[in-house]
């Protein structure tokens, strides 16, 4: 049986500075936006979720916090993202058990830029590994980070960059042709996109991904 058709957006519950005096990072609100969109408009009933029911900026944040109990009534789960997702998503324990349980029921699961630092604590249990173990997968590129000038906060925050989180999942990185070119790529229930140009293409490659279910 296929299945359901709703998509999960996760967005992070992280804030932070990105740059020495700067404003900080939170959700790259077009990640979700644009993705929730070309959701909505391929006839998914969509929902948004945060580890803690928050988010940045605030006006954006649930009443409460929740994570949904039913979660296998999802068919598609997708990881928005924003630098500050490299801090709560490594240990969104509960993110990535939701993750995890629409993987093994057969569903697809996206990250786009930063999101994919969900991934190497996201665990298939039939494995015991990380549910891009052996994938081809895009994320936003160590030279984008260098060109921002943000890998020393990215190492203050003792998190890696989204290669280096790719590798050590045991997944292989697929670069963009350029670090903001818009990219995404497709491994079987796993679809993943390059930065914020890539979030619409992303989650127009995962609804492909999932009609060919």
């Amino acid at each position: 049986m296929a299945p359901p058709k709703k998509a999960l957006i996760a967005i992070t519950s992280a804030h932070a500075p990105l740059y020495e005096g700067g404003k900080e990072t939170g959700l790259f609100i077009t990640e979700a936006l644009h993705p929730f969109n070309v959701f909505k408009q391929a006839g998914f009933e969509t929902d948004l979720v945060s580890e803690t029911g928050t988010c940045q900026p605030d006006w954006l944040s649930t009443t409460k916090d929740w994570l949904p109990e039913k979660d296998r009534e999802y068919g598609l789960f997708f990881a928005s993202a924003g630098h500050a997702s490299l801090i709560d998503y490594p240990e969104a324990s509960g993110l990535q058990s939701i993750a995890s349980k629409i993987y093994v029921d057969g569903g697809i699961v996206c990250a786009v830029c930063h999101g994919g630092a969900i991934f190497p604590n996201t665990i298939d249990p039939r494995t015991g590994k990380s549910i891009i173990a052996g994938k081809k997968v895009t994320g936003f590129t160590t030279k984008g980070e260098e060109e921002e000038g943000v890998l020393d906060t990215i190492k203050s925050w003792h998190r890696p960059t989204i290669e280096a989180a790719a590798a050590d999942a045991g997944a292989t990185y697929i670069s963009p042709p350029g670090p903001w070119d818009a990219f995404t790529h497709i491994d079987g229930h796993i679809v993943t996109g390059a930065n914020p140009a890539s979030a619409h293409v992303t989650a127009e490659a995962a609804v492909k991904a999932f009609d060919m279910l």
